[in-house]
């Protein structure tokens, strides 16, 4: 009889306390959208950095046929990619054009960037 108040006590407290709250990564992505969104505004970002020039006012029309069209790109994806040109740890492809760009842009800066970006579908 105690196992089961136990139990009955544990499914009606514990168990929906953990369906409801959301799990850390889920929780780390809101987070670090809602940060990146208040330190800076990525549509002017965007102008001011000069990503318009090579990319399209939105970003889905590349100055050349081999710029990538980055509107809609996945912002965890557009993130690391980003931060892997800054660094050189990416040197492949159009990685060159970019790496004269990147010191311009803080971490924060490439992140707000990202975010904005994946809005633009």
């Amino acid at each position: 009889m105690k196992r089961l108040l136990t139990l009955s006590i544990l499914g009606a407290f514990v168990l929906p306390a953990a369906v409801a709250a959301p799990d850390g990564a889920a929780l780390y992505t809101q987070l670090s959208r809602q940060a990146a969104v208040a330190a800076s505004d990525g549509a002017a970002l965007y102008a001011e950095k000069t990503c318009i020039a090579c990319h399209g006012p939105k970003g889905n029309k590349p100055l050349l046929p081999s710029y990538p069209r980055i509107a809609g790109q996945n912002a965890a994806y557009a993130e690391q990619q980003m931060k892997d040109i800054k660094s050189g740890a990416r040197a492949n492809g159009q990685a060159a054009a970019m790496a004269g760009i990147m010191h311009l842009v803080n971490d924060e800066e490439i992140k707000a960037l990202a975010i904005w970006l994946e809005t633009l579908k």
